[in-house]
Order: C-alpha cells, then sequence, then structure tokens
C-alpha cells in the first residue's frame, strides 16, 4: 500500500488543491510533486511572480503565500508505478478531508489536480458528505503529471493560473466567532 502525506496546511487558505496520490517520486523524495517535469510548481511559481525554485522549503512558502492548502483525495491505496490508472479502487481509503475543511473555515474553491483526484472525491468524499458540492467551489484542473501529454503546457497553465488569480483576489473573511 502507498501513502500520502500529511496535509499542507495554511490557517487563511482559501482554496485547497487535491490531487490524487503522491507518485513514485514524491513518494521517494517525500515532496509533494517532486517529479521534474511534474509543472505544479512552476505554475505556482509563476502565478506568485516570484522566481522558481527547487528547494521544497521555499515552495511550500510560496504555495502558503497564495493561501493554498495541499493535500491528497487517498490516504492509500495500491497502485504499481506512478500513474494514476494504476490505482487499484478497491483499495482506495481516503483522507479525512471533510475533517480538514473545518479547519479552514475561508476555503472557498476546491481544485483537482486531474480528473482522477475528483472521481475518488466523489466516490468517497461526496458520498458521505453531499453537502461539499453546495458549500465549495468544485473545479477540476488539467492534471500537471507528465503523465498528462495530450494538452500543451499553455493550455495547461492558463486553466490553473485562472483559478490560482482567485487566491490573490480573495478577500480575507472573518474567522468562526467572528463579528462580520
Amino acid at each position: 500500500m502507498k501513502r500520502s502525506f500529511a496535509p499542507v496546511v495554511v490557517e487563511d487558505a482559501v482554496m485547497l488543491v487535491l490531487g490524487s496520490l503522491p507518485g513514485e517520486a514524491s513518494l521517494r523524495a517525500g515532496q509533494y510533486y517532486a517529479h521534474p517535469h511534474n509543472l505544479f510548481w512552476k505554475f505556482i511559481f509563476t502565478c506568485a511572480g516570484v522566481e522558481f525554485s527547487t528547494d521544497y522549503v521555499r515552495r511550500l512558502e510560496v504555495l502558503k503565500s497564495l493561501r493554498i492548502a495541499l493535500w491528497d483525495v487517498l490516504l492509500q491505496c495500491r497502485r504499481e508505478g506512478s500513474l494514476d490508472a494504476s490505482i487499484e479502487e478497491d483499495s482506495e481509503h481516503p483522507n479525512d478531508i471533510v475533517v480538514l475543511l473545518k479547519k479552514l473555515p475561508q476555503v472557498r474553491k476546491i481544485c483537482f489536480n486531474g480528473q482522477k483526484a475528483f472521481s475518488s472525491f466523489k466516490r468517497h468524499i461526496l458520498k458521505v458528505a453531499p453537502e461539499l458540492e453546495q458549500r465549495y467551489q468544485l473545479v477540476v484542473l488539467p492534471s500537471t503529471s507528465p503523465a498528462n501529454a495530450s494538452q500543451s503546457y499553455q493550455s495547461k497553465f492558463t486553466r490553473w493560473q485562472s483559478e490560482l488569480l482567485f487566491c490573490s483576489c480573495a478577500p480575507a473573511l472573518p474567522s468562526r466567532g467572528e463579528a462580520g
């Protein structure tokens, strides 16, 4: 069984990005999106307007500066290699995304890094918490994986950029319990 990482959380997050499960390069490195050809971090840095870095601590700082939380839909599953298509559906065990969202009251949008993340979310999370579909804007984005070669870099980037701009424009909302 392959296991996900702990979530990357920023208290004032306005967006949660969900992948399916880290690939082999990420699991070996102990870092989200560690494959050098995965476009996730390039998109994050470009949208943040800062110079690209391969330093993982710096990557997390930039992600958090955009008020984005990051996790995977699946806690664990059986999968040969890194491809989402190789995930054995009967082995999928989801992360407790509902609990995470309760800790992030300003999140308004959940973006899925690829179709598999969204289909697993529907199967495991929406099945037990259908109200999330009304509470959050759910957006399926093209996978940043190098395996997703069917779309051009520019096409993928344009979609990601349009959603990531939301983070820099989203107003801070009063926390629960504050007057507003």
